[in-house]
């Protein structure tokens, strides 16, 4: 058996924990947020926010990231700058919430906020995860 956790359409499959099947709810699929911020103090600050909260179970900062973007909107002038990536380790359900949050603090007039979806995790790991986001 395995102690890992595909993620189905309507539901994760064969989630073995121990030998034992686990059953997870669809409302428990994990995704990872995926935002780009403008330092690492920045990406800090939102991270520990969304854990606080309770919005992320962990948040991850990436600082030095480098982007090319055209700004402002419709304009033809090519922009450059070093970002943050944070990367939040949450539920589906709480998208929502977390991206209401992230543009309270957020510095970008648009920032950069996406859901990735989690098609395999380990088990224990998910458990914990919804644990942590109670």
């Amino acid at each position: 058996m395995t102690d890992m956790a595909r993620v189905g359409q309507s539901s994760f499959s064969a989630v073995y924990t121990a030998g034992k099947p686990a059953k997870v709810r669809l409302s428990a699929v994990m995704i990872i947020v995926y935002i780009t911020c403008a330092s690492a103090a920045e990406a800090k600050k939102i991270g520990r926010v969304l854990v606080k909260k309770r919005l992320a179970a962990c948040s991850i900062v990436i600082p030095g990231a480098l982007s090319f973007y055209r700004w402002p909107p419709k304009k033809n002038k090519i922009e450059r700058s070093i970002e943050a990536i944070l990367l939040v380790k949450t539920l589906k359900k709480k998208f929502s919430a977390v991206g209401q949050e992230v543009k309270k603090i957020h510095s970008y007039t648009v920032p950069c906020i996406f859901s990735i979806p989690i098609e395999r995790a380990n088990a224990a790991y998910l458990r914990w995860l919804g644990t942590e986001l109670k």
